[in-house]
């Protein structure tokens, strides 16, 4: 077992392995105000360290650059004013090298902090929380990127590489899951963030749960069916967005001379349609679920259907960043964690008996339970050992630039 020390070198280490195929000008492009440069994130994450654990633990800490603190805090009120979030890409200093020396400073100190007083439990559940802090960074350079390249009209590669042949999918088919009361949220061994607890006793009425996610095949249906142009699967909101945005299709979809492809981060491919369908908001999931005469799972019902398989799957180790489905294995569903993140009908709010931490740290996941919708299960940019099956991901009805798809569920009776 790793101890804290190591886990946090290899941590921060695999945050800069993410960033090793970019030129040094893909670290300073941000597309939109969602997305901020991959510079950012590097300070952003070092940042962390430096407030919450070097600034409260280690009185001889010197900061690199006092000035740090407002450019690199994103949300946190509580810690201090900051830099306004869609300006990030105006910040032409520090340079990207000076970025890598902060990275340096920040972690001299804090391995010398964790051989000297990693021990003490305040410090190491600060740092754990920084280190899963990290790994949803390291997710979100990726996504990142992703936009920040399919801006370009030449269709920049992030790598080459060949990407996996996928095998043929079975018809969709659906597991019936019986009533009853199940228990919901983390069970309390190990790590997890405050919004996946108190765990809390759920009824669940009678319901079905497809036994794999939707395909970009499945969905090319919907498209050519005119489900783009009919408001009546639609959300209200959801169809406002599509008349002011221009949705046709999935985000990064391509059709040209009556082909299809994508935008990877291989470049442009040809869309594969037994490949798991991605890049849909929830506003598409929902209305493709309404065509198909099913509708989206509650987070509920998926955890209880989850709690039946492993949670291995496609994940970010093998840095292959586009969904697959792995077909082969005995499991009544596949792909449940993995490849996309996985839409639910539930709006991203409290669990009973939910209390918000104290302090700055409080400001994670509490302050963000207002329009938002909760995602599970995790995507090909998830670090394999950041995921779990209480995990609760959450985004705006109307994002599109993660990797996010649909599992479909049908009510019994």
């Amino acid at each position: 077992m790793l101890s804290l020390a190591d886990r946090y070198r290899s941590i921060r280490s695999r945050t800069e392995d993410i960033c090793k195929p970019l030129s040094v000008e893909d670290y300073v492009i941000q597309s939109m105000e969602d997305v901020s440069p991959t510079k950012w994130h590097l300070a952003h994450t070092t940042w962390f360290f430096e407030t919450f654990v070097l600034r409260e633990f280690d009185p001889s800490y010197v900061p690199l650059n006092e000035q740090y603190a407002f450019l690199f805090n994103s949300y946190y009120v509580q810690a201090g004013q900051r830099f306004s979030r869609p300006h990030r890409g105006l910040l032409s200093r520090p340079r990207v090298d000076e970025v890598f020396a902060y990275r340096r400073h920040v972690d001299d100190s804090m391995i010398r902090l964790l051989s000297e007083a990693g021990d003490r439990e305040e410090i190491r559940g600060v740092v754990e929380i920084g280190l899963n802090h990290e790994q949803q960074h390291q997710e979100l350079m990726v996504t990142d990127i992703k936009h920040v390249l399919s801006i370009n009209p030449l269709l920049p590669t992030y790598r080459e590489l060949q990407i996996p042949s996928h095998q043929s999918l079975e018809d969709l088919t659906f597991t019936d899951m019986e009533e009853g009361i199940c228990e919901i949220g983390h069970p309390g061994d190990g790590f997890a963030y405050d919004n996946e607890s108190p765990r809390h006793r759920q009824f669940l009425e009678p319901y079905r749960l497809a036994r794999r996610p939707v395909s970009n095949g499945e969905y090319l249906r919907f498209v050519n069916d005119g489900g783009y142009q009919n408001s009546l699967f639609w959300l209200s909101e959801g169809w406002n967005m599509v008349q002011e945005q221009g949705w046709q299709h999935p985000l990064y979809w391509l059709h040209e001379n009556d082909d299809w492809s994508e935008f990877s981060l291989y470049g442009k491919i040809p869309l594969v349609p037994d490949a798991p369908l991605t890049h849909v908001s929830y506003f598409e999931a929902d209305a493709y679920a309404r065509w198909s005469g099913a509708r989206l799972p509650t987070e509920f019902e998926w955890e209880n259907a989850a709690r039946q398989v492993d949670t291995s799957g496609h994940f970010s180790d093998a840095m292959l960043f586009h969904p697959r489905l792995e077909v082969a294995g005995a499991d009544d569903f596949l792909g449940l964690f993995g490849s996309s993140w996985e839409w639910t009908s539930s709006h991203y709010s409290p669990y009973p008996g939910y209390r918000r931490p104290p302090g700055a740290l409080g400001e994670y996941n509490g302050k963000f339970m207002s329009n938002q919708f909760v995602l599970r299960g995790g995507s090909c940019a998830t670090p394999s050992d950041h995921i779990r099956l209480s995990y609760r991901n959450f985004f705006p009805a109307g994002a599109r630039w993660q990797f996010s798809g649909i599992r479909l569920a049908q009510s019994i009776g």
